[in-house]
């Protein structure tokens, strides 16, 4: 399918769609007149891509992993599958040290903006 076809199928834009094909993680065919060719392989590899990436993990580590996500055979699984969750518990850690800093951030603006408040009165 063309990848207008594409993106209504997988609910992703045109631009989506070539930006995942720029960073590597999809690989459409091609037609003679050079069009891209969305087969339903791709489409279904889309959909992981853009469930990965709501969920905030960086396109580097999805396409470490996607390749052994979504290529069907067990032979490796389950190596990916620890080293994959290894990593998604780093960046999940890394996250909540960043929402810890923010919260503390937000805090400290809370008090100043009652301190700053209380002395306009």
């Amino acid at each position: 399918m063309k990848i207008s076809e594409a993106s209504r199928a997988s609910g992703v834009s045109a631009r989506s769609l070539r930006h995942y094909e720029d960073e590597g993680l999809i690989v459409p065919g091609r037609f003679s007149n050079g069009f891209r060719d969305y087969c339903q392989s791709t489409i279904d590899r889309v959909l992981v891509i853009r469930s990965l990436l709501e969920s905030g993990l960086p396109v580097r580590l999805i396409r470490e992993v996607l390749p052994n996500l979504t290529d069907g055979t067990d032979a490796s699984t389950d190596v990916v599958c620890a080293e994959f969750l290894r990593e998604v518990q780093s960046y999940r850690d890394r996250l909540a040290a960043r929402i810890a800093v923010l919260s503390d951030q937000q805090a400290a603006l809370d008090v100043y903006l009652r301190e700053a408040r209380r002395t306009d009165l």
